[in-house]
């Protein structure tokens, strides 16, 4: 007999039954280098209205070394340059991590900085997957991801430096419309 497997199942607007003890903003570096950064921003619906109950995971991108249940336990159960963070009332987000640096593959292809995301709310029956890119990095020109994105579509994926300091970034989650923000079906 075989078996249909059956869709992925709406999680929300309960994050916080369950899940509130994985949200933090501070998020560790898997390595103590690059600068300390601030990421801020919100989640906005395709009216451009907040969405009050989304939830951001946050991974930094290529992990030197993967994760293990020691590597977990060390670090307080939290893999090292993962983040859960929960949208306010007004749909914004705000964590801290490290600036991820530059990471190059074993055939010598470079790909710039950038986090990947997933997000998670009400109403959708399946993630979303995004990355954040850092608006001022020189290695976006030959990201090997980032310009498969059409040219009018990837200034969604830059955060962009604030006017508010030189390690504080703006970056918004357009679900939908003119600005939606380029997801990866993965």
């Amino acid at each position: 007999m075989s078996h249909t497997p059956t869709p992925s199942q709406t999680v929300g607007p309960f994050f916080s039954i369950g899940l509130s003890a994985l949200c933090r903003e501070d998020i560790q570096s898997p390595a103590e280098i690059g600068d300390r950064v601030r990421i801020r921003g919100r989640v906005l619906d395709g009216d451009g209205q907040p969405v009050p109950d989304a939830l951001l995971e946050i991974w930094h991108a290529g992990l030197a070394e993967p994760l293990t249940q020691a590597t977990a336990a060390q670090q307080g159960h939290f893999p090292a340059g993962f983040g859960r963070i929960a949208t306010n009332e007004r749909g914004e987000f705000q964590f801290t991590t490290r600036k991820p640096t530059l990471r190059r593959d074993p055939d010598g292809t470079e790909h710039a900085p950038h986090l990947v995301v997933v997000l998670l709310m009400r109403g959708l029956l399946r993630h979303l997957m995004t990355r954040i890119y850092f608006a001022d990095e020189a290695a976006n020109a030959n990201d090997p991801v980032l310009n498969i994105i059409p040219v009018g579509r990837r200034e969604t994926l830059l955060a962009k430096q604030s006017s508010s300091g030189e390690n504080d970034f703006l970056w918004n989650v357009h679900l939908q419309g003119e600005s939606e923000t380029a997801f990866f079906d993965v």
